[in-house]
């Protein structure tokens, strides 16, 4: 915004004699006129004054901004009061006396930035993400280290175009670099429908849905671990397809259907190209009140295990979460409930066919603005053999000091089918670099 002193179009001695003139006009009445117009002279006079402040303000603002930036700002000065003569461009600053002489550069000052910095707004949202854990205690089936970065993941987030997005999520761990997610997102398709394509977390249940560092607990319950193929779950190379549903009321519906490869370590192993695997899943929500709600969902997967295309796994899930927020005191009170049921059934050509169960239910309250207290109970069946199973049970401590870090301390006792028992305290911080997109609600 520019703003001149020129911006007044009359100077003083032109504004009084008008002021005169009309005063005369006026007849009876002036001697008021008169002190109208020495009130009128004064607030011009002071109207110019906040015009110069107003250019002084600017001229402070572009010389910290070219500084910021290191552009050579230009040289500005305030303008006298009355007419402004036109201003010349100001050249490129030169290196600062004595600079060269002290080892530093010589001649012009490089430019950085201007209208090559433009190409920045191409660049993705980058987001950093560590996870480090520490275990101590006793736990013969699961031997997990003292210390460990279990994860730093890298995000990459963007919108492509007004109809499409892309994410990718690459896990760097202590066997390596992979790519957990890597998809983009078909946004503006017609009748309502969303399609995703790349690799993917698949819609089967609740928690093989969260990256690990959206996990409620420092690990994943024994269902997961046993049934629906632990911290890498169903994800594979696919399409997904969702679509909201006509629902009653203040009902949400949600379907989805998906479609891939079929390789999905410890559950699906694909012998031909034809072995596909799919997946189904139907989410409700519902708000019980203002400050309650409930979402339900039911999951399907099919596809081919080890034994080769003609051996089938098949899986069923079900899946429940309850929240509760206080409108008044949603920043330092807050409970949610969680619990999700698997069941498998695997075809063996060497023996019958295994029919497998598994659940686990927790619970988190928020004990106050950044301390979460949570547990957990767990139960499950093997799928390779369901004559055995395991069962645990867990206390949590999470602190938040802020929504990009959190430190958290889980107490877990598993007991194996094999009659052993597993007691370990885990420790975990979380810290987020950068920009991070939102996750599924």
């Amino acid at each position: 915004m520019e703003t001149r002193a020129g911006f007044i179009s009359c100077r003083r001695g032109r504004c009084a004699a008008l002021l005169v003139l009309f005063a005369v006009a006026l007849g009876p009445g002036s001697a008021s006129a008169e002190v109208n117009s020495q009130e009128l002279l004064d607030r011009l006079k002071a109207l110019e004054e906040r015009v110069h402040s107003l250019e002084a303000a600017l001229v402070t603002l572009r010389a910290a901004s070219a500084e910021g930036s290191q552009e050579p700002a230009p040289e500005e000065t305030v303008p006298p009061a009355g007419p402004r003569p036109a201003v010349a461009a100001a050249p490129a600053a030169g290196v600062p006396a004595g600079a060269a002489g002290a080892g530093g550069p010589s001649g012009q000052l490089p430019l950085y930035g201007g209208a090559s910095s433009m190409t920045k707004v191409f660049n993705p949202d980058i987001g950093l993400i560590g996870d480090f854990v520490s275990v101590a205690g006793h736990d013969p089936m699961d031997r997990l280290p003292a210390f460990e970065l279990h994860e730093a993941e890298l995000s990459l987030q963007a919108i492509i175009d007004p109809f499409a997005r892309g994410d990718i999520f690459l896990s760097f761990g202590p066997e390596g670099v992979e790519i957990e997610e890597a998809y983009i997102t078909f946004t503006s398709l017609p009748a309502g429908f969303l399609v995703k394509g790349g690799k993917l977390r698949s819609n089967f249940g609740k928690v093989n849905t969260l990256h690990t560092h959206r996990l409620p607990w420092i690990d994943r319950p024994l269902m997961t671990e046993s049934l629906v193929g632990g911290e890498e779950g169903i994800s594979d190379a696919g399409f997904s397809v969702s679509h909201l549903l006509p629902a009653p009321g203040n009902l949400f519906l949600e379907a989805t259907a998906e479609i891939y490869r079929g390789e999905s370590e410890g559950i699906f192993e694909s012998s031909r190209r034809s072995d596909a695997s799919v997946v189904g899943h139907l989410k409700s929500y519902y708000d019980l009140t203002e400050q309650t709600n409930i979402e339900i969902g039911g999951s399907y997967a099919r596809g081919h295990n080890e034994f080769g295309s003609d051996s089938i796994t098949r899986l069923f899930g079900l899946d429940t979460t309850l929240r509760w927020k206080p409108l008044r005191r949603s920043v330092y009170k807050s409970f949610i409930a969680r619990s999700e049921f698997a069941w498998s059934r695997r075809d063996d050509p060497l023996a019958s066919p295994q029919r497998s169960f598994g659940y686990f239910g927790s619970l988190d309250y928020q004990l106050s603005r950044r301390l979460f207290l949570g547990g957990r109970y767990d139960w499950s069946e093997r799928a390779a053999d369901a004559s055995l199973h395991d069962s645990g049970g867990s206390i949590l401590l999470t602190f938040w000091p802020s929504e990009f870090s959190s430190v958290r301390t889980q107490l877990r006792r598993t007991r194996y089918a094999e009659g052993n028992t597993g007691l370990e305290a885990l420790f975990q911080l979380l810290f987020n670099l950068g920009a991070h997109g939102a996750h599924p609600f």
